[in-house]
């Protein structure tokens, strides 16, 4: 083989060499929930503006800075318990017009893909299944690194497009339809 083109595939060799090694270095970092964390909504009612916090929810998070279009966000939240400073209000939730706990003891939210949007914010597009509908939901978070790195989120969406509120609350004028959702989830390394 003539050496003018022994050279350039010895070249392109080394530079898929280097790109293998390179590639393969860049691996997700798996993350459990650690104390600390929190989950909430906001709405309103009649006009007047109130929260919510789930009392149990577990999130796990597969994150590679280098592929964040490989990584994933897996959360399974338990809707008993979700708290917002009124007990008639809590169990009314609680029942089968809004979170139906009896049915549909929990909700989860799975994405895959993280999209850069800069300064170390990004979104990502999952599914949200409550009370057994699956639906499209947009998480924008940032993301704060270190050893127990913090993914602070918003996201909102539709309560109708989940049976959340049927019956006469399906009126929008009195519970609006978009409800507010935001987390700020400390992370581990899991074992």
């Amino acid at each position: 083989m003539p050496s003018k083109f022994l050279s350039p595939v010895l070249t392109a060799a080394a530079l898929v060499a280097m790109f293998s090694t390179t590639a393969s270095a860049a691996t997700a970092t798996n993350f459990v929930q650690a104390p600390g964390s929190t989950l909430v909504f906001a709405t309103s009612y009649d006009g007047e503006t109130f929260t919510g916090k789930f009392g149990k929810f577990d999130t796990k998070v597969s994150f590679d800075p280098m592929r964040p279009d490989l990584s994933t966000i897996d959360v399974t939240i338990g809707l008993a318990g979700t708290a917002t400073g009124n007990g008639d209000r809590d169990s009314t939730l609680a029942g089968e017009d809004f979170f139906n706990v009896g049915k549909f003891a929990q909700a989860t939210y799975k994405a895959k893909g993280f999209k850069p949007l800069g300064g170390n914010r990004y979104s990502t597009d999952g599914t949200l299944t409550l009370r057994g509908v699956s639906k499209p939901v947009t998480l924008t978070f940032q993301w704060t690194p270190g050893a127990q790195p913090t993914l602070t989120g918003k996201a909102t969406l539709k309560r109708l497009d989940f049976g959340v509120g049927g019956g006469d609350w399906k009126d929008t004028s009195t519970i609006p339809d978009a409800v507010a959702v935001s987390t700020k989830v400390v992370l581990k390394p899991a074992n």
